[in-house]
């Protein structure tokens, strides 16, 4: 299970004009932008022109002098694609614990906020909604949902852990010797299919990167999120790389 939302996109004037740099191309430049809810236009003095206000993104417009120069730039690899780098995504994204364990191998150009297990393990009672089970048989199922059990067996006890007698903190488990063991019994059973929400910073060149190597991955999540990356703007020229 993958959840994918709250996308943002910015840089797209700064990136452009920097793509026109080498050829000091700037006149050449033909495209409508949005940065920070104001419309933008270049002008043949590399001027920006305010235009109007508006919500970001509902009026970025690439011509066609532009999407031909980032399009072949794109086409040439990593080192003339600078200006993807540029090109700044923000999303937020719930997957399961195996999906971010591989994410993380893009640690180049990515910025990840996640909700902590660390902190915020005991916050609330697990349930099997938490996890992504869309594949598990029904036997399967029952033994999560055995783990599950023991999760929030330790919770409530760790919640209630400083309000009890010592004669009582002993009922648990022998072993338990602190409200701290209770903490690990939470963070050394939960399973890797354990959902967890992240705020990411990604570019273009990452997403790139990300889309050709995973695109036809084994994972489930991997695949919905390469088609994520297909619906993002101009995606097709300057990710996939399909431009005529």
């Amino acid at each position: 299970m993958i959840k994918i939302e709250n996308v943002s996109t910015a840089g797209w004037e700064p990136a452009i004009r920097g793509a026109r740099n080498p050829m000091n191309s700037w006149e050449k430049s033909d495209s409508w932008f949005s940065e920070s809810g104001v419309d933008y236009r270049h002008d043949i003095n590399r001027n920006l022109e305010h235009v109007t206000g508006s919500v970001y993104g509902k009026n970025l417009d690439i011509g066609p002098n532009d999407l031909k120069l980032l399009s072949n730039l794109a086409k040439a690899g990593s080192d003339e694609a600078k200006f993807r780098r540029m090109i700044v995504v923000y999303v937020d994204i719930t997957a399961p614990m195996y999906w971010w364990k591989e994410c993380d191998t893009y640690k180049v150009g990515t910025v990840r906020n996640s909700c902590s297990t660390m902190h915020k393990i005991h916050a609330k009672e697990f349930t099997l909604d938490d996890f992504s089970t869309e594949h598990l048989t029904d036997s399967a199922k029952d033994e999560i949902q055995n783990v599950i059990d023991m999760l929030n067996e330790s919770r409530e006890w760790y919640l209630k852990y400083d309000f009890m007698r010592d004669i009582d903190k002993k009922l648990f488990d022998s072993a338990i010797k602190s409200k701290k063991d209770l903490w690990w019994q939470m963070i050394q059973l939960l399973p890797s299919s354990y959902n967890q929400q992240a705020t990411l910073m990604l570019n273009y060149e990452v997403l790139a990167n990300m889309y050709h190597a995973r695109k036809n991955h084994k994972l489930d999540e991997w695949r919905e999120f390469c088609k994520w990356i297909e619906t993002l703007p101009y995606a097709k020229e300057l990710i996939i790389g399909q431009y005529n």
